[in-house]
């Protein structure tokens, strides 16, 4: 069968179904058939689930024109997701072209909810057209005989690749890639992805930087314009001294209308501890939502979710409040609007947002800002820039992730076994080990096999055996069985699931907040109020209360902070209302935004205590308090910065002047608290700012070496050194966090070397602390004027950074009235 009369199929099938393939659809169809690898950059809503099933089954046809009488079972193609959510609307769309065009095809879904009857007819005969996510991937290549599963294997398209990549799933999906190249010669290895800074890059990682893969691909750009509306939501009175603590609540009554001109509505919250509250006070509030507004969020329970989805396909539903579980790829075509409750912090997430409205090809996006305190609308003013320009992140791969690469010599010497001599070119090829050394390579292969240096005595830690014939493989079926367990780089706290004292299950929670709790306590959960009863086994008992809270489940680590290209675009935008701008306003050369302008009465009250700064000045205001002494400055660079630059500072200082120091930060800047009078001109005489010697007095600062301790756990999971239990029985967090801390002192004071250990110091400063963005913070600083302004009180710029500290220590309910006190003190100085 000719290109032409393939393409006559598609054509003919589009035109069946009402639509008009885009360029972009046919340029993926043409580079498939032509045998090509690629990228595709597609936007949400754009058809690019078409672009690259269609040719998978074309290419089927071409191979086999007698399909319907010579067709053979076996796998096909492979689409990777990773979200399990998404996994049934793929499903869903390819057997749609299949069935009309290639009915001998079966299509299915290999995952963690897989049940396990289907799992072992997949293993008889696989479906022609698989649909799994990474960690599905591995686990199949933990089988025995798995070289003839992938043996026929055409394609593999990794979708949202923007999502995966600078991830240690992305390296996952690299090494995986790595072997499916020499076991299966047909395939064709495509990506699709959103629009991210570093698209080039992202192919090379993709594909392994100078391989004959990436040498035979092509990089496709949808190039469809898709218009983006963003509308603020501006509070009617702005607080002259804002803060964080009411999480834009107290601008429910502005969304609601929004919600009633719109068919459906999602809104978007950075937490699901945000997630609760708001979807419960809507409902408090206006009772007569009951039935048409839902909750989404990945801690409640698989049921759920897939019914809120399906409600809001159905038009069921006016609203969902939601959390990053509705991101990705789900087409919702009824919903005309979001809400992005706070600053997203980043410029894809918001895009990709956006994205959800308007889900169909030519469709305008509409997304409103509600902000949860008034200086966001600075981050609002910014994002009409980012929209305009299209202006979004990089997402830097990771090199050298050894945890993985232990996971993943040890899934191969589960099934088959391996040869090293092989294995080491293959993974040679991966981005993210093109530079590990032999000697590194060495050291992996003894880790697996006799433990590291420091751990040779302990027979647990080694797993591999090396038989005659030099094949490395697991012998010992417990070892096996404890590996394919823990296949998989996402760790977090052990979850315990909550259910009824009677029978339901309703969601999971984290352990570390169930310790917190006693029988008798009340707390939110999925919209209830739910009582302890008993925490029984990894089981969290309820039942229905109704006694009112505010305790919500807290879920560790949900905090975003602002990526660098939002910081660059926030501090962009405050530029523009500082003094020496004015003129440029006046005249109309420079056009502040709705927002800025909005913000007039906070701006003027900074001006009148303090400055608002230019490109050319770094702000620094002392003010006293009965608390002590506060020293706020001002980088602009997100919370991760700011924590270790605030730490830094700390370190330095204590050097020169014997201190006790306490650390605030938020977005925008970081507080030093004092009992003593901080000298800033002793900071800025001895050249505290400097960026020499960053490494070594960060790693002696305040957090560092307990971050390294915290980030050894994560790695020492995904290494396998530390199990963390069989399903039903898994071992508590804090087991598994002294476990780990123990092999990090043994590594730290006896092997110092460890490559594990060594990743973990690595990964505290270039992920935990940012150590690339604060050298450019600090060199920055260092060419800016420093203004140091001794304030009478607390300014509208620090006040949100003060606040974020009380609210540790104290209820909702104090908090606010603690903070309408110190409001009505500064008003009326």
């Amino acid at each position: 069968m000719t290109e032409k009369e393939l393409y006559t199929i598609a054509n003919t099938w589009f035109k069946n179904q009402g639509w008009t393939p885009f360029p972009f659809q046919k340029q993926s169809w043409k580079a498939f058939l032509q045998g090509k690898n690629g990228l595709l950059n597609a936007p949400t809503g754009s058809g690019k689930t078409y672009a690259l099933w269609i040719p998978v089954v074309l290419n089927y046809i071409r191979s086999n024109p007698d399909f319907a009488n010579t067709h053979k079972k076996g796998l096909k193609a492979i689409w990777i997701t990773p979200l399990r959510a998404l996994s049934l609307e793929i499903k869903q769309a390819a057997e749609r072209f299949v069935q009309n065009i290639c009915p001998v095809l079966k299509v299915g879904i290999r995952s963690g909810d897989t049940p396990t009857k289907e799992r072992a007819a997949q293993k008889r005969a696989m479906p022609d057209l698989l649909i799994t996510t990474p960690e599905s991937l591995q686990l199949l290549l933990s089988s025995k005989g798995y070289d003839k599963v992938f043996g026929d294997c055409s394609a593999i398209i990794i979708d949202e690749w923007h999502e995966l990549l600078g991830t240690k799933r992305g390296v996952q999906i690299e090494l995986s890639l790595s072997r499916l190249k020499t076991i299966s010669p047909k395939l064709r290895i495509w990506g699709i992805s959103a629009t991210i800074g570093n698209l080039d890059q992202g192919r090379e990682v993709l594909l392994g930087p100078d391989t004959a893969a990436y040498h035979n691909s092509i990089l496709i750009k949808a190039n469809i314009k898709k218009k983006i509306t963003v509308k603020s939501v501006i509070p009617k009175t702005m607080d002259t001294f804002p803060w964080r603590g009411h999480l834009g609540i107290h601008l429910m009554d502005d969304v609601v209308p929004i919600i009633n001109s719109s068919k459906t509505t999602l809104l978007f919250t950075n937490t699901r501890a945000q997630c609760e509250i708001w979807f419960h006070r809507i409902l408090e509030r206006y009772p007569e939502f009951a039935g048409e507004i839902a909750l989404h969020h990945g801690s409640i329970t698989k049921e759920t979710r897939i019914w809120v989805e399906q409600a809001i396909r159905n038009e069921s539903l006016k609203a969902v409040v939601c959390t990053s579980s509705l991101d990705l790829g789900v087409d919702f075509a009824p919903v005309e609007t979001i809400v992005q409750i706070g600053g997203p912090k980043g410029v894809a997430r918001f895009l990709q947002r956006a994205g959800r409205s308007g889900h169909r090809p030519g469709e305008e996006s509409v997304i409103y800002f509600l902000p949860t305190h008034a200086i966001e609308l600075v981050e609002a003013s910014a994002l009409h820039k980012a929209v305009k320009e299209n202006a979004v992140e990089d997402r830097p791969p990771y090199l050298n992730s050894f945890d993985v690469l232990i996971q993943y010599l040890v899934t191969l010497a589960v099934s088959d076994g391996f040869y090293p001599d092989v294995i080491i070119k293959e993974v040679k090829q991966t981005f993210c080990y093109q530079f590990m050394s032999y000697e590194e390579w060495q050291w992996v292969l003894n880790f697996i096999t006799l433990g590291s240096q420091s751990l040779q005595t302990y027979d647990e830690y080694k797993k591999v055996e090396i038989l005659e014939d030099g094949l490395y493989k697991v012998i010992h079926r417990g070892i096996s069985m404890r590996h394919r367990l823990q296949i998989g780089t996402i760790v977090g706290d052990a979850v315990l699931m909550v259910k009824y004292v009677k029978g339901g299950f309703i969601g999971h929670v984290e352990e570390y907040f169930v310790s917190k709790l006693k029988p008798g306590d009340v707390f939110m959960y999925g919209g209830r109020n739910l009582e302890l009863v008993r925490v029984k086994s990894m089981h969290v008992l309820v039942r229905k209360s109704t006694k009112k809270t505010n305790r919500i489940p807290s879920w560790q680590g949900s905090r975003f902070a602002l990526t660098s290209q939002m910081s660059e675009l926030l501090r962009e935008e405050l530029y523009k209302v500082a003094p020496s701008r004015r003129q440029q306003v006046a005249n109309g050369t420079l056009k502040l935004t709705k927002e800025l302008k909005a913000l007039a009465p906070i701006f003027k009250r900074q001006e009148r205590d303090s400055i608002i700064p230019d490109e050319g000045q770094f702000l620094i205001e002392t003010f006293k308090t009965r608390e002590g002494f506060h020293t706020v400055m001002y980088p602009f660079e997100g919370r991760f910065v700011h924590e270790a630059l605030g730490s830094l500072l700390g370190y330095r200082l204590s050097l020169l002047n014997p201190i006790s120091i306490s650390l605030a930060f938020n977005d925008y800047g970081f507080e030093l608290l004092s009992d003593q009078e901080i000298d800033v001109q002793l900071i800025l005489d001895n050249n505290l700012f400097s960026a020499e010697y960053l490494r070594n007095d960060l790693q002696h600062s305040l957090n560092a070496t307990e971050m390294a301790r915290r980030k050894f756990r994560n790695i020492a999971i995904i290494s396998g050194m530390v199990f963390t239990g069989y399903p039903n029985k898994i071992i508590k967090n804090k087991h598994l966090q002294s476990s780990s801390q123990l092999l990090f002192d043994v590594f730290k004071e006896h092997e110092p070397e460890n490559l594990l250990f060594q990743q973990a110091i690595t990964e505290t400063f270039e992920h935990s602390l940012e150590e690339g963005r604060l050298q450019m913070a600090l060199e920055r600083i260092k060419h800016q004027e420093i203004i140091w302004k001794q304030c009478p009180d607390a300014t509208p710029f620090s006040f949100p950074i003060i606040t974020d500290r009380i609210r540790e220590k104290l209820s909702s309910e104090k908090l606010a009235d603690r903070i309408k006190k110190m409001t009505a003190v500064l008003m009326r100085k």
